[in-house]
């Protein structure tokens, strides 16, 4: 009798040799729920795969990112049988892993209610205890058509096959290989529950999966385009265990507390009016303090730094965006044009640097000029998609703070490191703290340059980034078209993660715009051009720093600094003079001298999140001071005034 064939794999590190039939699974001696799939060679696969000779394989857990991402996309295939289920005349979309969930695509005739989600989030619970298998199977373009012919959406993806990934999750389902069916058999019976074309892999079985919830549902465009269906999304999350769920669930409780469009009705900070469209912003009187205060501190700083300020219009010529490659790579980003002059195109400006451009090539430049440091609080107008705009975070008409830097390329270096200190710096004053960087490099297929060139700036901007000791994490094809960048990511007080700044090295618009300075020895020479965005948006940095103090902004911001609040109508005077004294230091101080009771205005001043309360009655009166009552609750009687105003002030004035 012939020995059975070996192979010889590596598993986790180590050389073996098994038995020809082993699974991943089997190699992995994997029990379905830690270890939920396998990399193979760098591909992930289904456990029950078997291996062939000279394999590397490594365990995927179910907490990894790829492990969650194969949980949650199980889970959404487990939400698709449910639907279709319950709702038998439902089209299949697409339903792939999301950040922190998945989602589901439908086509039925009446939108979800919320008891349609409560019936299919119990029916999920039966499939997932049944504990189907996922199967995996090869099938041809042909077969797939003819299985899945009463699903149209599903008959278009066949039909795009390796083009489809361009499409808004389309990824999950079809690329550029073969196509694969994943069934869902029943465990005792071995009859085909449900089928949905995907590219895997998948959990083991249904009961694999340990915690999940649907969310909410939405309208969403077939493929993310408005010219499609409009179909039924059904969101919902999947964690590795129980108690990750439970934690998740408190964390986007806080989030809601949080969320600047609530905050900003509740502080009437801002609003977003029908009557002037969609992620166009009005800023209120409390809202405009905050915003100024945020503006005339940065524009402090900028000229401390050897900033200089340049204003540009808000529409031009569509010439001057055809010179700078915006029309070519940006217009779908950008709002239509008005004719105007005889039928000449006028736009709306998405950015401002075609213009600072202008500004730069107006007359000779000589190289005693440079590093030139261009700074504009400069306005513009992105036309985003209706589903994307969400209150001040995704605007269609926002503010830059934006400058551009024109420097010699022997300058670059230092300038792109002091540059990068400066925005870090700024970003702390304003109460962040956490920060990586991210590094966006060449999109071959977007993109504007010599490879040379794009090579010499990415560099660059990586050696800037490693002198800041922070963690640096790259971002493949993220750069815009016409250079590298990186981007500053912040943390907030609850662990989320923004985009701030950004600084891209441009060697391509100096081309483009003929940009030339007079070097020392008499030749033309094209400076560098960075681009560079403290806030990304002033809107926007308003709104994360309102999520980020929850509404309880820190003294030098916030709207109202101080209140004065009396215990009886005849104490209003004393605190009048108090606020007299507090607004010659700058104090932006309110007294309270309505027909509340005193606990009530304490519960007022509270909710406006005003930092400093001063109570004042008899006692305070007679001794020429105030109590003080802190928004953490806390109270200080008895403050002589000369303390109460150099307390408040200075807090003031250290940014506390």
């Amino acid at each position: 009798m012939s020995a059975q064939p070996e192979l010889h794999i590596t598993v986790a590190g180590t050389e073996r040799a098994v038995a020809a039939g082993t699974t991943a699974g089997q190699a992995l001696e994997a029990d379905g729920r830690t270890v939920v799939a396998a990399r193979v060679g760098g591909e992930l696969r289904d456990l029950y795969r078997e291996l062939a000779d000279g394999d590397v394989v490594e365990p995927v857990e179910v907490g990894s990112e790829d492990g969650r991402a194969i949980l949650r996309h199980s889970t959404a295939h487990i939400l698709a049988q449910a639907v279709q289920e319950l709702f038998p005349e439902a089209k299949l979309g697409i339903g792939p892993p999301v950040e922190n969930g998945f989602y589901y695509d439908f086509d039925v005739a009446e939108p979800f209610t919320p008891a349609d989600l409560k019936a299919i989030e119990k029916k999920m619970q039966e499939i997932v205890k049944q504990g189907q298998r996922f199967q995996r199977r090869d099938v041809s373009d042909e077969d797939a058509r003819a299985e899945l012919a009463t699903e149209p959406y599903k008959l278009e993806l066949i039909g795009l096959k390796g083009g489809a990934s361009d499409a808004e999750g389309a990824s999950v389902e079809v690329g550029a290989g073969g196509l694969t069916v994943y069934d869902n058999i029943h465990p005792r019976t071995g009859e085909l529950c449900w089928k949905d074309l995907c590219r895997g892999p998948h959990l083991p079985t249904t009961k694999a999966v340990p915690a999940f919830k649907l969310m909410r549902t939405a309208a969403a465009y077939w493929r993310g385009k408005e010219t499609n269906p409009q179909l039924q999304r059904i969101y919902g999350t999947a964690w590795e265990t129980k108690d990750a769920l439970k934690e998740y669930l408190a964390f986007l409780e806080e989030a809601e507390k949080r969320d600047h469009r609530r905050l900003g009705a509740e502080l009437d900070l801002f609003s977003i009016p029908d009557e002037i469209g969609s992620g166009l912003a009005v800023f209120h009187p409390k809202g405009g303090v905050v915003r100024r205060e945020m503006e005339e501190y940065s524009r402090k700083r900028h000229e401390e730094a050897g900033y200089e300020f340049v204003y540009t219009p808000h529409a031009t010529k569509g010439k001057l965006f055809e010179k700078s490659g915006h029309l070519d790579w940006y217009a779908d980003g950008m709002y239509p044009p008005m004719q105007l002059d005889g039928g000449i195109d006028y736009y709306l400006k998405p950015m401002n640097c075609p213009m600072h451009n202008l500004v730069f090539g107006a007359r000779g430049r000589s190289y005693r000029e440079l590093p030139l440091r261009m700074f504009e609080f400069g306005t513009v107008y992105r036309y985003e998609k209706s589903g994307v705009v969400h209150g001040l975070t995704r605007a269609r008409g926002f503010t830059q703070d934006d400058a551009h830097i024109y420097c010699t390329k022997e300058q670059m270096a230092d300038e792109l490191d002091s540059l990068l200190t400066f925005v870090l710096d700024l970003l702390r004053d304003y109460g962040l703290n956490d920060f990586y960087l991210e590094l966006s490099t060449k999109d071959p297929e977007k993109s504007i340059g010599s490879d040379e060139v794009w090579a010499e700036a990415t560099e660059t901007l990586r050696q800037a980034a490693g002198k800041q000791g922070l963690e640096l994490v790259m971002d493949p094809g993220g750069a815009a078209f016409y250079g590298p960048k990186i981007s500053v990511q912040a943390r907030d007080a609850i662990g989320r993660t923004w985009q701030m700044s950004t600084i891209q090295v441009d060697f391509n618009l100096p081309e483009r715009f003929d940009l030339e300075y007079t070097a020392a020895d008499g030749t033309r020479q094209r400076p560098v051009m960075i681009h560079r965005a403290l806030f990304g948006s002033i809107e926007r940095f308003f709104a994360v720093l309102l999520e980020h103090y929850a509404g309880a902004f820190p003294a030098w911001l916030a709207p109202v600094q101080a209140v004065g609040i009396p215990i009886a109508a005849e104490h209003v005077p004393h605190l009048d003079g108090v606020a007299r004294r507090l607004r010659a230091e700058g104090i932006r101080v309110e007294v309270d001298a309505g027909d509340d009771r005193m606990q009530k205005k304490i519960r007022n001043a509270q909710k406006q999140k005003v930092p400093f309360m001063l109570l004042a009655g008899d006692d305070d009166v007679s001794k020429g001071a105030v109590s003080f009552r802190y928004r953490d609750g806390s109270q200080n009687n008895g403050v002589p005034i000369d303390e109460a105003v150099r307390e408040i002030a200075e807090a003031v004035r250290e940014r506390k």
